[in-house]
């Protein structure tokens, strides 16, 4: 990569000889460096004060051994991580990944972006984030368990409300919160309820979070078309994936009069013209954990199943990659433009390669990029430790309403930072700017720590 002036370009040149082999660390640092020319030409001390370089390595990098016993009592060892970033802002915070994909470099990556993401939210978070290359496909509740405990054994002493506040992602979802959790108030026999979020309702869990990586998408497209005088009233959309965020992007798109035609898991996609029947989606894979090509024969052949592609193939008015990392390529990118693509929003996390995002932005698409369209879930997670902090539970619709406006603010964040840094209607720039900033001023004032 190229492009990056002065001391940016000497900056990433060090990212790039301290972290070797770590490709998807090093891409989230150039995104984010590619922006910040025009910030630094106008505040220099960014660059006087090293505060840019600091920013760039994680103030603490934990990896520990896991081991656990499977259900043959075989003895299984994987490696944990918690890398924790950054604290300017508040407690580290940031999900948990379980995925066989996991080592250091995607971790860092997570937990880089994940800085400016809740920087962006305007809520007192700082950014970390962690896993293992545990892999829970296939595995019995039991040795899920027992895999969760030994990983707390260890996290428990890294970890707390004011300190670092862990949640799910890919791999961990409720299950595995709960096993965790529970892990985490036994050993240290106090029950702690806003040391990890993503916790069930009935013990602390904050109605809307798990809605509210997809929901928070949506909201964040609805306010890119509001801006063009525009609504989601006879759009169609394309979603990947099919799992928490897709389900919820899917539910909120279709809320708001648009038609979800099409979403993916790792086997294929399916189309639905009528539009993706939610229940049937979550019937499918959330409760019987099936393919997709299992949706198709419940829809009576309604619904045509493709296997081995993605969805991009479709025909769009909006896409919403919601996947993985690198999951839209170049080629990808081609295919969606010339069926008509106007607006891409990351329901994932760096879901976009950087030869999709220039084919976008050559070809005029509106682009939204993750740290901005998908914050909706780590806002919620700083919902659920606002209400545990006051011994409080709030109502879905309360709730809701709150995700809604920190959406709404960091879309309007993100326009007037672009506008102000001579890049108007850039959400990349302007998210990564205003994420940026408000992060650097807080550790200029908090001194060379």
């Amino acid at each position: 990569m190229t492009g990056l002036d002065g001391k940016l370009h000497d900056i990433y040149d060090e990212v790039l000889r301290r972290n070797p082999g770590e490709t998807e660390f090093h891409q989230a640092v150039y995104e984010v460096l590619n922006s910040l020319g025009p910030v630094v030409a106008k505040h220099p001390q960014y660059t006087d004060s090293a505060v840019i370089r600091r920013m760039c390595e994680p103030e603490r990098q934990i990896i520990f051994r896991v081991p656990w016993a499977d259900d043959h009592g075989a003895v299984q060892i994987n490696r944990g991580f918690r890398v924790e970033f950054n604290s300017a802002l508040g407690p580290y915070k940031g999900g948990l990944r379980f995925h066989p994909s996991v080592y250091l470099g995607i971790i860092k990556f997570l937990g880089f972006e994940q800085i400016f993401k809740n920087s962006l939210t305007g809520l007192p978070i700082g950014g970390g984030k962690g896993g293992s290359d545990f892999d829970p496909k296939g595995r019995s509740d039991g040795e899920i368990m027992r895999f969760c405990q030994s990983f707390m054994t260890e996290l428990y002493r890294h970890i707390g409300e004011y300190t670092d506040v862990p949640a799910g992602d890919i791999g961990v979802g409720s299950r595995e919160i709960g096993y965790l959790f529970g892990q985490y108030k036994r050993i240290t026999n106090r029950y702690e309820s806003g040391v990890l979020t993503g916790k069930g309702l009935t013990w602390g869990g904050s109605q809307v979070r798990t809605e509210a990586t997809g929901y928070g998408a949506v909201y964040f497209i609805d306010e890119i078309l509001k801006a063009a005088h525009d609504s989601f009233d006879g759009k169609r959309a394309v979603v990947s994936g099919s799992g928490n965020v897709a389900i919820y992007a899917i539910e909120k798109i279709h809320q708001l009069g648009g038609t979800v035609v099409a979403c993916s898991d790792s086997s294929g996609y399916v189309v639905d013209e009528k539009g993706i029947d939610l229940e049937l989606l979550k019937e499918v894979k959330e409760q019987r954990r099936e393919r997709l090509q299992a949706y198709s024969d419940g829809r009576g052949g309604a619904a045509d199943f493709v296997a081995g592609r993605l969805t991009w193939d479709v025909p769009c008015d909006i896409a919403v990659p919601s996947a993985t990392h690198n999951e839209l390529n170049a080629a990808d990118a081609a295919r969606l433009i010339k069926n008509g693509c106007r607006i891409v929003a990351e329901g994932a996390n760096m879901p976009c390669t950087p030869d999709a995002v220039k084919a976008f932005a050559e070809a005029g698409v509106t682009f939204a990029p993750g740290k901005a369209a998908n914050a909706g879930g780590v806002a919620t997670s700083a919902l659920e430790m606002q209400q545990n902090a006051s011994r409080d539970s709030w109502t879905f619709g309360y709730t809701e309403q709150r995700l809604a406006a920190i959406m709404h603010g960091i879309h309007d964040r993100c326009l007037a930072t672009a506008e102000e840094y001579g890049a108007p209607g850039n959400y990349i720039t302007g998210a990564n700017i205003a994420g940026f900033t408000q992060v650097a001023d807080a550790m200029l004032a908090q001194g060379l720590i």
